[in-house]
């Protein structure tokens, strides 16, 4: 049995394939549990068979997922085949049947799909990352490449660590505009979310046309993975989004 967080906005859709994994699945126990990243010192083959079983209940062949090695950089690739993609933090496509796959723990994992033109992106974001405007960088590729337009633009940030749970220090808060940072006895928490979700709106895209999910990684110890909360032992989600093809 596995446990799989759904977005509202992209259920409205029938052709889009989304998912994001949680802890849970297959009875997984501690450190790692349901786990996706071979990185974190989880045994291969149970990376193996917890990413197979995430595909087959999403409906998504495993050969066709496309991955890359994410480096919190704002490298933005568009992709027409699944497999490994190389270095960068966001992949574009609009190639129906692969699936954009996204790690986090913490950080903001954001899916788009332009419902006009059938193109899908999956975007990582960290503080890094949004500090580069990774997202919009992928928007302008979308604008530029595909003649995207904001009106047909639908957009899920997945779970991710929220402003209370996220401090950080002075030379991080810098990077940010003051009304992304609260200050409390003497720390300073950013809010990743509302940074990446202005982006969207600043580009155009309706607030209506956006979900953000409230479940916060770092409370959520139950559910999701955390590496603020849990360091070396804490697994990865993987999110996911594919188109399948329209006949």
């Amino acid at each position: 049995m596995l446990k799989i967080i759904q977005s509202n906005l992209f259920k409205k859709f029938p052709e889009i394939i989304f998912g994001f994994s949680t802890k849970i699945g297959l009875n997984r126990k501690e450190p790692y549990f349901f786990n996706m990243s071979y990185s974190v010192g989880d045994k291969k083959e149970l990376v193996e068979e917890n990413r197979r079983e995430f595909f087959k209940e999403l409906g998504l062949n495993p050969a066709n997922v496309a991955y890359q090695k994410q480096i919190h950089s704002d490298i933005v690739k568009i992709i027409e085949k699944p497999g490994y993609a190389g270095l960068s933090d966001a992949l574009i496509t609009q190639v129906p049947e692969i699936g954009l796959a996204i790690s986090s723990a913490d950080c903001a994992a954001i899916f788009i799909y332009d419902i006009k033109n059938k193109i899908i992106a999956a975007v990582h974001s960290g503080w890094k990352g949004t500090h580069k405007k990774i997202l919009e960088k992928t928007l302008h590729l979308m604008f530029d490449n595909f003649h995207s337009d904001p009106e047909n633009l639908f957009v899920y940030i997945a779970p991710s660590i929220s402003q209370k749970n996220y401090e950080v220090k002075e030379d991080v808060a810098s990077l940010f505009d003051s009304k992304y940072l609260k200050k409390i006895d003497g720390k300073i928490f950013l809010d990743i979310k509302k940074a990446n979700q202005d982006i969207l709106i600043e580009n155009g895209i309706s607030e209506k046309q956006i979900e953000i999910s409230e479940l916060c990684s770092y409370e959520g110890k139950n559910l999701l993975h955390s590496y603020r909360r849990d360091g070396k032992y804490s697994g990865r989600a993987l999110g996911l989004i594919a188109m399948r093809k329209i006949l």
